[in-house]
């Protein structure tokens, strides 16, 4: 005989319980909420904000202005959801519609196609003031192919560190993408006019977007939280010079990188620069992208195979 649960009967069977435990079936859950608007209701709503006295005013405004007559028709968020159903919701505002623009992507195929850049704070011995480190890394190769530490943040030292890199890596005009945030050294007449006359394509990140320069940004960490960086603050520029240029070498020739299937920088970056005999396709150029997102999963920078580009993923970060 099956047992009774605290005298409300015998115990359901099995075939009773729902697919997620104790309890009814599915099916049975499929009921209406008891707060659902009527017909009536609905309608009410709709007549409401097409008379003479609201048809030029949004929800917004019609809800507060009924609730100090001590009138409750519904929320809100129902107003709207119940004009957009009717297909009475339309952009009557002399500004120009908000629009949900999808930024421009580079996907990074070989070395020297795509580079991101960014500037981060070194200590210094007095308190208050800081050393800058200018980092620019290749996105494919995952290798720092330029950095300087200088005394202030400038755009005049991130254009000559920019040029400087180019010309050794020998970049043509046309071939290359340079990744920043909104910084005032990334954005500077002189940087861009630099960018210009070297025929690189400026790309900054998203308006109000942390994460849309995950590259430079990591790297920061990795040289921050390495065991030998130093505890103290740095007492010169040529103290910090030294341990940035110990890093480099350290990351780019010993390093072996998840991301890039635990080979060293310096060794892909190398064996994708043999592998491209043909010169690269020149890129568009233009004026500066400035809601341009770089979002590249890590199985994209494989150059064997081509993939089309993903779309950029929300996160709770990048790039770019």
């Amino acid at each position: 005989m099956m047992a009774s649960f605290a005298g409300q009967g015998p115990s359901p069977s099995r075939s009773m319980l729902g697919k997620r435990g104790f309890g009814i079936n599915e099916s049975a859950r499929q009921y209406a909420p008891v707060h659902k608007l009527t017909e009536a209701e609905r309608r009410r709503i709709v007549e409401t904000a097409n008379s003479p006295e609201f048809r030029n005013l949004s929800p917004k405004q019609i809800v507060p202005r009924l609730a100090d007559r001590g009138v409750y028709l519904a929320s809100e968020s129902s107003f709207y959801r119940v004009l957009r159903e009717q297909g009475l919701l339309a952009h009557r505002n002399p500004a120009r519609p908000a629009s949900a623009h999808r930024p421009r992507e580079f996907v990074a195929r070989r070395p020297n196609q795509v580079w991101c850049w960014d500037i981060t704070y070194l200590r210094s011995a007095v308190r208050g003031a800081f050393y800058f480190l200018y980092l620019i890394v290749d996105v494919d190769s995952r290798k720092i192919v330029g950095w300087s530490v200088e005394a202030e943040e400038s755009m005049l030292a991130a254009a000559r560190l920019v040029e400087q890199t180019c010309r050794r890596e020998a970049v043509g005009s046309g071939c290359l993408v340079l990744h920043a945030d909104n910084g005032g050294p990334m954005k500077g007449s002189t940087m861009l006019a630099t960018l210009q006359r070297l025929g690189v394509v400026p790309s900054f990140s998203r308006p109000r977007v942390s994460d849309d320069n995950p590259y430079d940004e990591a790297l920061f960490r990795t040289l921050k939280y390495r065991p030998e960086y130093p505890r103290r603050p740095f007492a010169t520029v040529e103290q910090a010079r030294h341990r940035v240029e110990r890093f480099v070498a350290w990351y780019n020739g010993e390093h072996l990188h998840s991301s890039i299937r635990f080979v060293t920088p310096d060794d892909r970056h190398k064996a994708r620069r043999r592998a491209a005999r043909r010169p690269p396709c020149p890129l568009p150029a233009g004026p500066p992208q400035d809601a341009l997102a770089l979002d590249w999963p890590d199985s994209q920078l494989d150059t064997d195979r081509p993939r089309n580009p993903q779309p950029p993923r929300s996160r709770g970060s990048s790039t770019s």
